[in-house]
Formats: structure tokens, sequence, C-alpha cells
């Protein structure tokens, strides 16, 4: 797998990254869901300059214009409901992509350490050939990127793979990068060290969910 971790270079990236960590900026939904988005653009725009282009001619008022437009079909994939931001984020720049989402939420079992991904809801088309973009927040565990790809599997293989997240734990970047083929790309804002026992980021941010859109009843 190919990884690229934007963290490591300096820019307004790491300012947005700051902000959705800060526990006195948190308390402000939408200032949270709006740099989410940012951050989704930003990845956006990096994984851009990886794909295949096409020569175009554009007409103007005054003539023509020769240039460049990408030659992709893309679908792009998001994990309810954390995953909507950072959709909407990847969306401003990919807007003739078609969209898939899925539902993928960690089932506690009777210790709180132990879950297992469960998926409810798809909504996908046709993958076939085409350039899938999964996109989640929280790259924790990896446990709900490989779910939500493997519950990809009956809509076709794609040509190209693209995961894109937030903040991720390395034992889930090193979890994903066994689990997708080997020409997959990982986007990612930040990576952190570790996960604590209940399978969380640290210090990651605490639930992208309830921070975007309010806290929920768990089942």
């Amino acid at each position: 797998m190919h990884v690229r971790n934007l963290s490591k270079e300096n820019s307004i990236l790491n300012r947005f990254i700051s902000e959705i960590r800060d526990m006195d900026i948190q308390k402000d939904s939408m200032r949270f869901r709006r740099n989410i988005e940012r951050i989704g653009e930003i990845l956006g725009y990096e994984m851009s300059k990886t794909l295949r282009y096409r020569a175009k001619v554009v007409t103007t008022p005054l003539g023509n214009f020769d240039t460049y437009d990408f030659d992709n079909s893309i679908v792009l994939c998001s994990i309810l409901r954390a995953g909507v931001p950072l959709h909407n984020g990847l969306l401003n720049y990919f807007d003739t992509a078609e969209n898939a989402f899925i539902s993928a939420y960690r089932h506690h079992k009777a210790h709180p350490e132990n879950f297992e991904i469960v998926v409810e809801y798809l909504s996908c088309p046709d993958l076939s050939n085409k350039t899938l973009i999964l996109a989640d927040p929280m790259l924790a565990t990896g446990q709900s990127m490989l779910a939500t790809f493997e519950a990809l599997q009956p809509f076709g293989v794609p040509k190209n793979i693209h995961l894109v997240s937030v903040i991720g734990a390395q034992e889930g970047v090193d979890f994903v990068s066994t689990k997708f083929p080997e020409n997959t790309h990982l986007w990612i804002a930040s990576i952190d060290d570790t996960l604590n026992d209940k399978g969380y980021i640290i210090p990651g941010l605490g639930d992208a969910g309830d921070l975007s859109f309010g806290k929920k009843l768990q089942k």
C-alpha cells in the first residue's frame, strides 16, 4: 500500500487538524464539520495529482484553450454517519463522481473492549473498472474500512482504490496495508501512535460522528 501522510509537510492543513483536536473548538459542531470538510478538500486535491488525465479543448468567447481534465470514472463511498463531512469535502472537488453510502458501526459485546463491525445499509453503483474512493475520517483499528470494502465486493472490481482518512492510528494503517490490494493508496491527514484498550485513537480527537452531529444512543 502507498501511504501519504500529509501532516509531515508544513501547510494550512496542520491548522485544521489542530482545531478538530482542540476540545474548546470542538464545542462548535458547525466549525468541526467545516474543518473536516476542508481537510477532505485538501486530501482530494493531493490525490487528484495521481489521477489519469486527457487533453481537452475548451471554447472561450474569444477562442480555444488547450487544457487537461482527469479521465477517471470515480465512485466516492463514505461510511455513515461520521463520513458525511469528509464526503462533502471530497465531493466539492470531484463533483462529477458517482456516490455510494454504507452504514458500518461498532457493536459492542459484553465487554466494552470487544466489538464487531455491523453493516446495515448499503447503496452503491457499479464499481467495475472505476476509481473507488473510500472515505472514513477515523482509521482506528481499520476494521470498518475493511468491512466496507468487503461489503462492496458484489458491485464489481474497481481499477484503482484510494482510502481517505483524517486521523489514523499506526496499528490501523498497518492493518489495512495487509488487507487491501497492493496498489491501494492511503491519503491521511495525520497518524497517531497508539490505540487505547477500547480501540480509540490516542490522542485522536474523540468520536467524529458525535462531534459532527451530536451524541447517539448505543444499541
